[in-house]
């Protein structure tokens, strides 16, 4: 698509027809221009950073010159004001409360829990059972969140509510017309409302449980009654604010790994002798029994899996900044204003740092090749100092989830049922993941 060169007057819609219907193609073709160029859009021409040095300089070295980027921003429209969106003092502010939450020790506690959550699903599972291995990812790391970080289970009414809100959230920022035209967003649209009534529905549930441990009033000790005891020289939190990070830490704390599960699942069903390799790793590590925290550091394999799932589908496919003021970066002149876009999906696949980039090889993450490589060519948290509060607790659960389900299930994505990646917020498989459950 789009292999003859466009007169400048049609680049701009040209471009955004690309983007919008062949995402992974414009990705892969603007990356490979240049280290950082500009790419014609219409009424704004975002700047592509493809190069890992200057994303370092983005995303740390001068990361007081930019803020979120527009597209970011507008999540605010679901999230608030919370982690994910916010910059300045505010942010960090928030940033210092919430970090307590995510201390290695009390990441490390968790471990019970996700296993045991990871047990009692595959209890549920039937030899020859198909499933949307997708939901069932999401449905497991959504008790598993609400149990660790907010001590409550939620029961089936809010999980579907929680989950079919986020489906339709996700498709409205999939589709790329509102980006191009963000007019359409005050339109009486069906999309329109069925976005603002999916909004409500995960607001009214995260503020229920809010509400229900307010009229406790007793401390569980996690990060929901460190949030409401919180106190610094601004006072404490507003409800408004507490509601902003509860969404952000809730509902995005339990859909990355959930996908990254999902995208797991699928790349072993095609690779049987990575399949093979990671049985042999959870027979010989543990046997007959579910994993333990003590055995993570034992479970090499489980974890290159895990990395490179994550390196060929990144959750988090592109971050975005804006800059502040007018500066210069890799030789091009950036004015203040500008659209910086940064894409995982294309760095990940950067043949220089990864040979044979489109092949799923758990093996080449031995030998520490994170210390071998730039620190941005391989990012699926981020970095700096928005690097994402919960990467440590996401790889655990990743590595723990994974042990626990394939010591018991091989869920199976046939080739027919292989979906294309959805960029929307996150990368979503597309109409969810079909399985069938095989018992080792």
């Amino acid at each position: 698509m789009l292999d003859i060169p466009l007169p400048r007057r049609l680049q701009g819609p040209g471009n955004m027809l690309h983007l919008a219907f062949r995402p992974e193609q414009f990705i892969a073709r603007q990356t490979a221009v240049a280290p950082i160029h500009q790419v014609v859009m219409p009424w704004f021409s975002p700047y592509l950073v493809a190069d890992p040095e200057l994303i370092d300089e983005v995303l740390v070295g001068r990361s007081k010159l930019f803020i979120k980027d527009r597209f970011t921003r507008d999540l605010s429209l679901v999230t608030g004001n919370g982690l994910l969106v916010s910059d300045g003092d505010f942010w960090r502010r928030q940033r210092r409360l919430a970090q307590p939450a995510f201390h290695r020790e009390r990441i490390a506690s968790y471990a019970t829990v996700m296993v045991d959550h990871a047990e009692r699903l595959a209890s549920t599972w039937r030899e020859g059972q198909v499933l949307d291995i997708h939901a069932a990812m999401m449905r497991l790391t959504l008790d598993i969140v609400a149990d660790t970080l907010f001590s409550t289970g939620v029961d089936r009414a809010i999980a579907d509510t929680i989950g079919g809100a986020l489906d339709v959230i996700m498709a409205r920022f999939s589709d790329y017309t509102y980006a191009f035209l963000p007019w359409l967003a005050g339109l009486p649209l069906p999309k329109n409302r069925r976005f603002h009534e999916a909004r409500a529905r995960i607001d009214g549930a995260i503020r229920g449980i809010i509400a229900a441990r307010r009229a406790s009033g007793r401390d569980e000790g996690d990060l929901l009654s460190m949030l409401l005891r919180a106190r610094d020289e601004g006072g404490q939190m507003t409800d408004e604010q507490l509601r902003d990070e509860a969404f952000i830490l809730f509902v995005a704390g339990h859909e990355t790994t959930a996908l990254a599960l999902s995208w797991t699942w699928m790349l072993l069903s095609q690779h049987p002798d990575a399949w093979d390799k990671l049985r042999a790793e959870l027979d010989h590590v543990l046997g007959d029994r579910p994993p333990t925290l003590a055995d993570v550091p034992a479970l090499r394999y489980t974890d290159w899996v895990a990395h490179e799932s994550m390196r060929l589908y990144p959750p988090a496919w592109s971050i975005g900044r804006e800059a502040l003021e007018d500066l210069e970066l890799g030789g091009v002149a950036v004015p203040r204003g500008a659209q910086l876009w940064m894409f995982q999906w294309a760095a990940h696949r950067d043949p220089r740092y990864f040979p044979r980039p489109e092949a799923f090889e758990p093996e080449r993450w031995d030998g520490d090749l994170l210390k071998k490589i730039p620190r941005f060519a391989y990012f699926p948290f981020g970095g700096g100092p928005r690097l994402c509060i919960g990467n440590n607790f996401a790889m655990l659960e990743l590595v723990l989830v994974l042990a626990t389900l394939a010591r018991r299930w091989r869920p199976v994505v046939r080739p027919a049922d292989r979906p294309r990646p959805q960029f929307s917020i996150t990368l979503r498989p597309a109409g969810g993941m079909r399985a069938t459950l095989q018992r080792r």
